[in-house]
C-alpha cells in the first residue's frame, strides 16, 4: 500500500490509493481508513442498510470511530428507533448532528415548510451545513460514506477514497463496488438490525416529507423527492476545487 501522510495527503496520492484499493474488501478498506486517519476519522450516517452494514463492520474493527447522523428534524419515527436499536446491540451512540433552528422555528421563519417548494435549500440549511459545522468542531482528516457507484450517477463519479472539495477532507467509500445484493446478503448472514420500512417498499430512506415507497419496476432511487429532477442531497455531489492536501 501506498506510503502516505495523512496530514498532507495529496490529490494525487487519494487518487493512487483509491486505484490499489479498487479490488479491495469493505473490511480492509475500512482497516486502511482507520491505520490512517484514526483518531480523527468520522463516518456520517443516515442509518440506511448499506450504512448499518458499516456499522457493524466498524463495531468489529474499531467502535471508537465517530459516528454521526444528520438529524433534520423530519425523520421517520424508525429510523430513530434504529439508532436506539444499534446503541444496544453495538454500545455505539450514533451522535445526532441537528440545525441551529427546530422543524417549528425553521417552518415559521419561512412561512411553513420548504422540503416541497424549495428542497435544495431545504437540504444545505438542514443536513449541508450541519455538517460543514459538525466538521469544524470534530476536525477529521477523513469521512466514511455507505455510497454504491450504482445507485447515482453523481456517487458513480466518486471511488473507493476520494477527495471531498465540498467539506475539504478525505472520502473514503467502503461499499463503493457493492450492489444490493451484497448488502442484503451480509445483513442476513451478520443479522445486521436495519429499517423496517426497507421491508414496506422503501429501499432508500430519506426524510419522510421527500420519501414514499416505490412502485414494481421503479429504480430504488425513485421514492426520493418524487416528481423532481432531485435525487441527491447534496452531499455526494462531486464539486471540483483547485487546490491538493488536507
Amino acid at each position: 500500500m501506498l506510503a502516505v501522510s495523512p496530514q498532507n495527503l495529496t490529490i494525487e496520492e487519494v487518487a493512487a490509493v483509491s486505484r490499489e484499493l479498487q479490488l479491495a474488501g469493505p473490511q480492509d478498506v475500512l482497516r486502511w481508513a482507520i491505520k490512517q486517519f484514526q483518531p480523527r476519522l468520522m463516518m456520517a450516517t443516515a442509518f440506511g442498510a448499506e450504512g448499518c452494514c458499516l456499522i457493524h463492520m466498524l463495531a468489529e474493527l474499531d467502535p471508537t470511530v465517530t459516528m454521526i447522523n444528520l438529524d433534520t428534524g423530519y425523520q421517520f419515527r424508525e429510523t430513530l428507533e434504529l439508532r436506539e436499536r444499534i446503541k444496544d446491540r453495538y454500545g455505539i451512540a450514533v451522535e445526532y448532528i441537528r440545525p441551529e433552528q427546530t422543524v417549528a422555528e425553521y417552518e415559521a421563519e419561512h412561512g411553513g415548510p420548504l422540503h416541497g417548494i424549495r428542497p435544495d435549500q431545504c437540504c444545505y440549511d438542514r443536513k449541508i451545513r450541519p455538517l460543514q459545522q459538525a466538521v469544524a468542531r470534530i476536525q477529521p482528516l477523513a469521512w466514511i460514506s455507505a455510497i454504491r457507484q450504482d445507485q447515482t450517477s453523481d456517487r458513480a463519479a466518486g471511488g473507493i477514497v476520494q477527495w471531498d472539495a465540498k467539506f475539504n477532507l478525505v472520502k473514503v467509500n467502503p461499499l463503493f463496488n457493492w450492489n444490493k445484493k451484497d448488502v442484503w446478503s451480509f445483513i442476513m448472514k451478520h443479522g445486521v438490525p436495519y429499517n423496517p420500512l426497507h421491508d414496506e417498499g422503501y429501499p432508500s430512506i430519506g426524510c419522510q416529507p421527500c420519501t414514499r415507497p416505490v412502485q414494481p419496476g421503479e429504480d430504488d432511487r425513485a421514492g426520493r423527492w418524487a416528481g423532481k429532477v432531485k435525487k441527491e442531497c447534496g452531499l455526494h455531489v462531486i464539486e471540483v476545487k483547485d487546490g491538493a492536501g488536507i
